[in-house]
């Protein structure tokens, strides 16, 4: 939590609207969600803020920040989706870590959906790391946390994609490592 709010309060270059929205209550909190004109970094801060404190209101923007190109962003809205615990997050993270068309930005929903462990988890990393596996494919690290992911929630539906995820000389040693925990 320190690293976000540091990185956010060097984003704001000395704001005094950071310290309001440090020390704000969740409704003014939420209400700056939908205020007009507010910079990135004071809307992640009240979403990230309402989402610590398990305010679902936070909900939304805590999506979009999970689907933003920075990835401290992405990282901040992962960690705040999880101890939010919305029954949505699990559908929204699936959705953005099997969307092809942002797969640079997948790393975090991937790892949400494996720290989630809902039934929508095992179906998308499978979903995702099997568009992965085609040669020279650039986002091997995505594909890494998928292995890694169905290794930890060891489902024995992921065993035929983390089989040919073995081939793969990025992906074998996890990929073998997940199939074993399939086998314990």
């Amino acid at each position: 939590m320190n690293d976000v709010l540091e990185r956010l309060r060097a984003e704001a270059g000395g704001s005094p609207e950071y310290e309001v929205l440090r020390a704000a209550a969740p409704d003014a909190l939420a209400a700056s969600l939908t205020s007009a004109g507010l910079p990135l970094w004071a809307r992640e801060l009240a979403a990230y803020r309402l989402g610590l404190a398990r305010d679902r209101r936070a909900f939304e923007s805590l999506v979009l920040l999970l689907n933003h190109r920075d990835p401290p962003r992405c990282a901040a809205a992962a960690e705040a989706l999880a101890v939010l615990d919305d029954p949505r997050t699990a559908r929204a993270a699936a959705a953005l870590a099997t969307n092809g068309l942002r797969t640079a930005y997948a790393l975090q929903p991937v790892r949400l959906l494996t720290a989630l462990r809902a039934p929508e988890s095992v179906p998308a990393l499978i979903a995702t790391l099997a568009r992965l596996l085609s040669p020279n494919d650039p986002y091997w690290r995505v594909a890494l946390a998928c292995v890694e992911g169905l290794g930890a929630l060891a489902d024995p539906r992921a065993r035929e994609v983390l089989t040919r995820a073995q081939s793969h000389p990025r992906l074998a040693v996890a990929a073998t490592t997940a199939l074993r925990a399939l086998d314990t």
